[in-house]
């Protein structure tokens, strides 16, 4: 569940980085232009956290000919640039 705060323009710029702070922790925080609101800023839901390479290591399984001559043709087909 997710809470809700309410800043003005001028307290938005002025605090952007701890509104940012207060999404990354769920919050949903609404932006008004004199006293109607105008934006809302909201939390992004990451898919998968790849930190670095290899981040998927034994989470992906490429056949043996992924990379074959006949799978490039087969591709390349599909996209029309066959020779």
């Amino acid at each position: 569940m997710s809470t809700e705060a309410h800043y003005n323009m001028h307290d938005a710029k002025t605090h952007l980085s701890q509104i940012i702070e207060r999404a990354e922790r769920g919050e949903e925080i609404i932006i008004e232009w004199a006293g109607t609101p105008v934006a809302k800023i909201v939390p992004l839901v990451r898919r998968t956290n790849r930190t670095a390479i290899g981040s998927l290591a034994g989470q992906i399984d490429l056949c043996g000919d992924w990379d074959s001559p006949q799978t490039n043709a087969e591709i390349a087909a599909d996209f029309g640039l066959g020779a």
